[in-house]
């Protein structure tokens, strides 16, 4: 396959575009030929390996209502032990790399999938279209430059990021990226993150790939003059002209020294599910609003952001179907419940779906039931020309707060605010309880030292954000009476002990730190065991 900077430098910038980007382009009826053109391609690979004779049942469908019918919907458990052993030869086509996801839950540690040639290389592909929607101010343009350095501070392999990201992108474009990955490997991610932001006051920053919260992070150090680096210690001409420059912008500004003094960020890409929770604090911080995609390890990149908006499917990486919220309750009341499900052509403004994919490009995974809820915001973008379904992530659908049936909060709703009500904070955790007979969602908060509000207020200000920003929430107060919020004060350095217990017990990177949402009672009597410890 002809790379992207092969293309590049033969001057052929439309075909870039149109590997990249073209989707966008595409009707809705488009979209979904293409759609099912590589599901039948993707049902005749499955057919002719194990995996898929077993999911399948040895059904060959005809059509995507047919494979709908026939293939029954699927978690991970039902590729247990096949990918967990990490079985090459029952499925469709060689693997190029292997990545793994913790999940949420300790249940299988760690799912490792696997990645063929083909989805490796798409998902090059896909990051580099989310730049390019980045760079660019209209259709057509392509904007990469060779000498382009990024700045990465995302989990190494064999995660996702580490594992086929990064290394997909620089197949397709060779930037320059600090740190280095190899180097990168060998580094936990403290050290990386402070490697790699010495390197940037040295090398300069034109693409930052993070962590939401770690920008939001290193935002915060420099406004309180708190940096791990000192950069008057690295005596480099280019880190002295550097750090003059960005003291003299915030001299001018009248404010402490930010980021964005010292780094004029061309396009901020991030990983997770923080971006609509810290967009505004990451503009503020680095002078760019981050770009915002959908991925997972097991779909690859499945939306992207063109140029502010909604997210857009992308119809090459996965078949996607949608299972409506009223068939996903009747399932979460009654798991024998089988829930149907609708196309994307199928959608309706304001509709929330569970999404379940069926991978392209040789990937195993058939009707794959991720475990996401998304919304849809509108059937189109017609300031921008995308005759395509907007969407935007909503929430995990195991990770809902449901109180008294409405509302239903997320972790994007008690993170947004959170932040919202001006809360400054090192971490949160939210479970629901019951308090005097009624549900509640209790929030354990630990908040950084200079913040010195009692629960009480804390608790009210969280209350007064959410009402803000849930009509149904606001209702069930002024219906029902009662205040569906509790705060709970964890004491400082609760969260450091618990990562800190977790890595000495040899657990996973990706469970060093407790889940946002309806931790288990395990994890709650360590977080308050280790919160008496002061």
């Amino acid at each position: 396959m002809t790379t992207v900077i092969e293309l590049l430098r033969q001057g052929r910038k439309d075909e870039v575009w149109e590997k990249c980007c073209g989707f966008v382009d595409l009707s809705l009826q488009e979209f979904m030929r293409v759609q099912e053109r590589l599901l039948l391609e993707q049902i005749i690979l499955m057919s002719q390996c194990e995996l898929g004779r077993k999911i399948m049942r040895g059904h060959v469908s005809k059509d995507s209502n047919d494979f709908r019918r026939s293939v029954r919907l699927t978690t991970y458990k039902d590729y247990i032990p096949l990918l967990l052993n990490k079985r090459e030869d029952v499925l469709p086509r060689p693997v190029y790399r292997w990545a793994c996801t913790s999940g949420r839950s300790a249940e299988f540690e760690p799912k490792w999938v696997p990645y063929t040639k083909e989805a490796f290389d798409k998902m090059g592909l896909c990051f580099l279209g989310g730049l390019i929607f980045k760079l660019s101010e209209k259709r057509g343009q392509v904007p990469l430059r060779e000498e382009d350095v990024m700045l990465q501070v995302l989990a190494p392999p064999p995660y996702v990021t580490g594992a086929i990201a990064i290394p997909s992108i620089l197949e397709q474009f060779p930037m320059r990226i600090i740190p280095e990955l190899d180097d990168a490997d060998q580094k936990g991610f403290q050290a990386r993150l402070e490697e790699g932001f010495r390197l940037a006051l040295r090398e300069g920053i034109d693409i930052l790939f993070a962590i939401p919260s770690v920008l939001v992070r290193v935002g915060e150090q420099f406004e309180q003059q708190a940096r791990t680096t000192s950069i008057s210690s690295l005596l480099h001409p280019k880190i002295i002209f550097r750090s003059l420059k960005g003291w003299l912008r915030a001299k001018i500004a009248g404010r402490p020294m930010l980021p964005k003094d010292l780094w004029s960020v061309k396009a901020i890409a991030t990983a997770g599910t923080g971006t609509a929770i810290f967009r505004e604090r990451i503009k503020k911080y680095w002078g760019q609003a981050p770009g915002e995609g959908y991925a997972c390890t097991e779909g690859g990149v499945m939306a992207m952001q063109p140029w502010g908006g909604g997210l857009t499917f992308i119809p090459d990486s996965n078949f996607f179907e949608f299972i409506p919220e009223k068939e996903h309750l009747k399932w979460k009341e009654d798991p024998t419940y089988v829930p149907t499900t609708v196309l994307l052509d199928e959608l309706e403004v304001g509709g929330i779906y569970e999404l379940v994919i069926t991978n392209f490009h040789g990937g195993p995974f058939l009707r794959y039931r991720l475990g996401d809820l998304v919304r849809v915001i509108s059937l189109g973008d017609p300031q921008h020309g995308i005759d395509i379904p907007q969407i935007m992530f909503h929430a995990r659908a195991d990770d809902i707060i449901d109180l008294a049936g409405f509302p239903r909060l997320t972790e994007k709703a008690i993170g947004m605010a959170i932040e919202n009500a001006n809360i400054s904070c090192v971490d949160w955790v939210a479970r629901k309880e019951v308090v005097d007979e009624r549900p509640v969602a209790h929030i354990y908060i630990e908040l950084r030292r200079s913040e010195l509000h009692g629960a009480e207020k804390i608790c009210e200000d969280i209350h007064q954000a959410l009402k803000n920003l849930d009509p149904n929430y606001q209702d069930l107060e002024s219906m029902l009476g009662w205040k569906p919020v509790k705060v709970t004060k964890l004491s400082p350095g609760t969260f450091e002990r618990y990562m800190s217990e977790r890595q000495a017990a040899g657990a996973d990177l990706a469970h060093f730190k407790p889940p946002h949402m309806q931790p288990t009672d395990k994890i709650m009597a360590d977080l308050l065991r280790l919160s008496r410890q002061v």
